[in-house]
């Protein structure tokens, strides 16, 4: 997958396209779907697959200080929407000069002369311009005059509700981690690299793998069961061929009980007894087993990891 970062980075050979607009965070099965309706209309154009994409995302601009958490690192977005098969990938920088493009002056620079998109898919609630003229008739109309067509997408539900990012972040933070799987199409996850810690988990037990969490805000907080997917084979090419699984309980917080100031994700990984310094590993949140807390000293947190392990142990047995 190509990525092309600005559209002053846009040449020649960019031109005639299919392409689809949004933030995709998280990927979730509303975006699946659209990527889906995407590449089957490439595929009969003979034509590849662009997802247009804005950083920072347009919500977080515009937040005034309050901004939502992210699903998905940029990075893994991409690697998500790769794996998809989308051929290429226009980040645009959502700035003060951006903002100022009406919709007409989005869809002639970017959509028109940038892509010359043949096709357009776009979710039924989709506005864009700073005039907010950009809807689906003005697309449509856009397209006619300029040699695109554009169909929409119909909402995706899953058990009676609409699919998409704020209701995900939603079910994270109430902790009801099963239904996420159920938008997401598979278990949330955070990926990152393992990183050096304050090693306190060691000194009293229960050694972690610290990852960095990428991000400013954390979608999930609390202690979970989890998963750890890890690379066991790694090419030449730094491609990885396989991938091995442990199981752990993982904290994401401040850590109260140590006086912690910035949030991380600590997992502590049942029988397993490696240095993993400096890899990257996925963290897959399977259950809730409670919120973080503040104990009164080390040797509460001690009891109460002993009682977390315990926990996440009689999950998996159970679901398994």
């Amino acid at each position: 997958m190509e990525l092309i970062r600005g559209a002053y980075n846009l040449r020649t050979h960019h031109q005639g396209c299919v392409a689809t607009i949004g933030n995709f965070d998280g990927v979730h099965l509303g975006h699946q779907a659209i990527i889906e309706q995407l590449l089957a209309k490439g595929e009969s154009l003979s034509l590849p697959s662009v997802v247009i994409l804005f950083e920072p995302q347009p919500r977080e601009y515009f937040s005034d200080g309050v901004i939502p958490s992210r699903l998905m690192t940029v990075r893994d977005k991409f690697n998500m929407l790769a794996s998809l098969g989308i051929d290429r990938v226009l980040c645009l920088r959502f700035d003060e000069a951006f903002c100022s493009l009406s919709a007409a002056e989005f869809c002639k620079s970017i959509l028109v002369d940038g892509l010359g998109i043949k096709h357009l898919v776009v979710g039924d609630d989709f506005r864009f311009g700073n005039d907010r003229c950009g809807d689906f008739s003005f697309l449509q109309n856009a397209g006619a005059s300029n040699g695109f067509s554009v169909e929409h997408t119909c909402t995706y539900e899953v058990e009676g509700g609409r699919v998409s990012s704020t209701r995900i972040r939603n079910a994270l933070a109430d902790g009801n981690i099963e239904i996420v799987k159920d938008l997401l199409g598979e278990h949330f996850s955070i990926s990152g690299r393992v990183v050096h810690g304050d090693k306190i988990g060691r000194t009293i037990g229960v050694p972690t793998a610290n990852v960095l969490l990428n991000r400013d805000i954390s979608p999930v907080n609390g202690v979970f069961a989890v998963t750890v997917t890890m690379p066991e084979h790694v090419d030449v090419l730094g491609k990885v061929r396989t991938e091995r699984s442990a199981l752990g309980v993982a904290n994401v917080g401040l850590r109260p009980t140590v006086s912690g100031t910035q949030m991380r994700l600590e997992t502590h990984l049942f029988d397993f007894d490696e240095d993993i310094y400096g890899r990257r590993v996925s963290v897959s949140f399977r259950h809730k087993i409670r919120d973080e807390q503040k104990f009164s000293g080390l040797d509460a947190l001690k009891a109460q990891i002993a009682e977390d392990i315990l926990s996440a142990k009689s999950y998996f047995t159970q679901s398994n």
